[in-house]
């Protein structure tokens, strides 16, 4: 089997380029021949890997319609992958990607990373359009799915669910690794994934001043580069800011950062010596977020704001505690909660490691492949029929 994935892909560094390796490395592993059609951006020049057999530029338009020929003509490619997020794809609401499904032959998979309860007519009609054209969409909750169906007009028919994946980390003790990293006798409250505005950081520094009150050992560590896109931009304006409130709540004893982008081994260690995970966002229409799933992958205790994605993972069980608002003193209240109460907290990391086994990327990718399979099957049965 042959596919191709369209979307961003290492070195940039972004979720969905992320998700993209992720799901090309697992794939092959299990005998898939996967390439990339990456998207690109004009701020920087790429040193691509060898999959990527095709390069668009994200804001010339005739790149998508040139790739789609190509791949349209190809006759090894029995599939194309569309990772669909807004902001990946130039033009208004990302609309090129339009044009490269509209001069496409071969049949696409249509796996959606931001569905919004309340679109602009925009960006209702551009996932309609690439919905209805595709084999199969792919979204990462029921509550996706319920969405795509009754905002967006996907037939049921169409729509899979298949959880975000997760790398399968090795488990490590707590205590060793705080003191291999200089933690020793701290309780860890931990955030991660490229910085910038809308990730909440604000908010979680802001609980901390009152947590810090009862529980003078806690240490809150942001760890993630900040968004090379904010960098360009602006420089380190966002990261200054935070800087200058933690010094202006006399919280530098409590929050450390650290600035560089992390590889599998060292994102598990921060993970697994974490005591809790929060994930403070305060976009409520959030559908989907990597980094709270690495977290109920480690089997992580996890205090979260209502957002989408939290909801639909953490709710079910009481998996996880979410505050009722993305509010400084509700997330405070929540930590609180199991900072004083270790039984809870082992409570609460029993109940995300039994669902964290179930979206492994080997398991997930499994899915995929066979969801491929059955699309491309039925596609050469319609051509011998």
């Amino acid at each position: 089997m042959s596919i191709i994935n369209l979307g961003t892909y290492p070195p940039k560094l972004c979720g969905i380029a992320t998700f993209s390796k992720d799901l090309r490395d697992n794939l092959t592993r299990v005998g898939v021949n996967m390439k990339i059609a990456a998207v690109s951006d004009t701020e920087y020049t790429y040193d691509y890997p060898e999959e990527v057999a095709y390069e668009i530029q994200q804001h010339i338009k005739r790149d998508y319609v040139k790739a789609a020929k190509q791949i349209s003509q190809s006759p090894e490619i029995e599939l194309v992958v569309i990772q669909h997020e807004y902001g990946i794809f130039g033009g208004a609401d990302g609309e090129y990607v339009l044009d490269f499904a509209g001069n496409l032959t071969k049949p696409y998979l249509l796996v959606v990373h931001t569905i919004l309860p309340y679109p602009s007519a925009s960006q209702k009609a551009i996932l309609n359009q690439l919905a209805r054209k595709a084999a199969a969409v792919v979204c990462m909750t029921k509550r996706s799915a319920q969405l795509l169906e009754a905002v967006y007009a996907v037939s049921p028919k169409k729509i899979c669910i298949i959880h975000h994946g997760v790398p399968v980390f090795q488990p490590k003790d707590r205590e060793q690794l705080k003191q291999q990293y200089g933690y020793a006798g701290r309780q860890v409250i931990t955030t991660f994934g490229l910085i910038g505005p809308g990730k909440g950081l604000e908010i979680g520094i802001r609980a901390l001043q009152e947590v810090v009150i009862k529980h003078p050992e806690a240490l809150y560590l942001i760890a993630g580069k900040t968004h090379p896109m904010l960098l360009k931009r602006e420089g380190e304006r966002y990261r200054e800011m935070l800087n200058e409130l933690i010094t202006s709540l006399g919280l530098s004893g409590h929050v450390h950062f650290t600035n560089h982008y992390m590889e599998q081994e060292e994102l598990g260690d921060y993970l697994y010596m974490t005591d809790i995970y929060l994930s403070p966002y305060p976009n409520r229409d959030q559908a989907v977020s990597g980094t709270l799933a690495f977290a109920i992958g480690c089997g992580r205790a996890i205090v979260s704001t209502p957002y989408e994605y939290a909801l639909a993972m953490l709710a079910e069980e009481q998996r996880g505690l979410i505050a009722a608002d993305a509010t400084a003193s509700n997330i405070a209240t929540i930590l609180d909660r199991v900072l004083s109460n270790p039984m809870l907290k082992a409570h609460l990391e029993r109940k995300t490691a039994r669902i964290g086994k179930t979206i492994g990327w080997p398991y997930v990718a499994a899915q995929y492949a066979n969801l491929a399979t059955s699309i491309i099957d039925v596609r050469l049965v319609s051509s011998t029929s």
